[in-house]
C-alpha cells in the first residue's frame, strides 16, 4: 500500500500495516530504554502519564478511525521526543545541553523544542481527523488544529501547574523545567501555536502543488 496522507480515504487494517507495526516496535523498544535508563524514576511516571493515555486513546479508537501513514508518522516522531525528554526531565536534556554549548545559550531549550513540536507535528493528524472522521468543512480542517494547539497548550500549563505544585510538589522542579524564567509558560504556548500554524502553511502549500501536478499530468496524459 502507498504511504497515504490526510487527502487519502483508503487506510489498510492493522495486519496489513506494516509501517504501524514498525513504529509500535520500535516505540516499545525506545520506551522501555528511556525507563531502564532514567535516574529518577518517579519523574519518569509522572512525564509519561500523558504517554499512555495518548498511546491508550490511538490503540482504543483504531477501529473507529485510523490515521494516514503522514500523521502516525507526526506522532510517532513527537512521542519519540517526549519519551527522551522524559528520561532525563527536560531541562536536563542531554540534547538541550549540546545544544545551548553549540549557540552559547543561556539555558536547556529542549523543552521549548518539544512544545514547539507539539503544534508542529500534531497539527496535521488533527486535521487528518477533523477531515476524514467527522467530514467538517475544508476551511475548519485547516483553522481548528492552530486552534485546539493553543487550548491544549494552555491546559497542559495548568496541568504543569497542579502537579507541581499541588500533587507531586517534590517532583515539582523536575517536572516543570522553567529554569527560572518567569514566562516560560507563555513562550512554550507561543511556540506550540507557531508549530502549528507552519506546519498548516506548509501541509496548505504541499497540498497545492500536489494537486497542481497532478492536474499537470493529467493534461500531458
Amino acid at each position: 500500500m502507498a504511504f497515504t496522507t490526510a487527502s487519502s480515504l483508503q487506510r489498510g487494517s492493522f495486519g496489513q500495516h506494516t509501517l504501524l507495526k514498525a513504529y509500535l516496535v520500535l516505540f516499545l523498544a525506545a520506551w522501555a530504554a528511556t525507563f531502564v535508563g532514567t535516574t529518577d524514576k518517579a519523574n519518569w511516571w509522572t512525564e509519561n502519564a500523558l504517554t499512555i493515555l495518548f498511546i491508550g486513546g490511538l490503540v482504543l479508537s483504531y477501529r473507529r478511525f485510523r490515521f494516514s501513514d503522514a500523521s502516525y508518522t507526526l506522532m510517532f516522531v513527537y512521542i519519540l521526543l517526549h519519551i527522551y525528554g522524559a528520561m532525563y526531565t527536560y531541562a536536563e536534556n542531554p540534547l538541550g545541553y549540546w545544544l545551548q554549548d553549540l549557540f552559547h545559550g543561556e539555558r536547556n531549550h529542549y523543552d521549548r523544542i518539544v512544545h514547539f513540536s507539539f503544534g508542529f507535528l500534531l497539527a496535521y493528524p488533527m486535521r487528518d481527523y477533523f477531515k476524514n472522521h467527522f467530514q467538517w468543512p475544508n476551511w475548519v480542517c485547516w483553522v481548528l488544529p492552530v486552534e485546539i494547539t493553543m487550548s491544549f497548550s494552555a491546559a497542559y500549563e495548568l496541568i504543569e501547574w497542579a502537579v507541581a505544585d499541588v500533587f507531586f510538589p517534590a517532583q515539582g522542579a523536575a517536572y516543570l523545567g522553567s529554569q527560572g524564567d518567569v514566562w516560560d509558560a507563555q513562550k512554550d504556548m507561543g511556540l506550540a501555536f507557531s508549530g502549528a500554524v507552519l506546519a498548516m502553511v506548509i501541509a496548505s502549500v504541499l497540498k497545492r502543488l500536489m494537486t497542481a501536478t497532478s492536474r499537470a499530468s493529467q493534461v500531458s496524459g
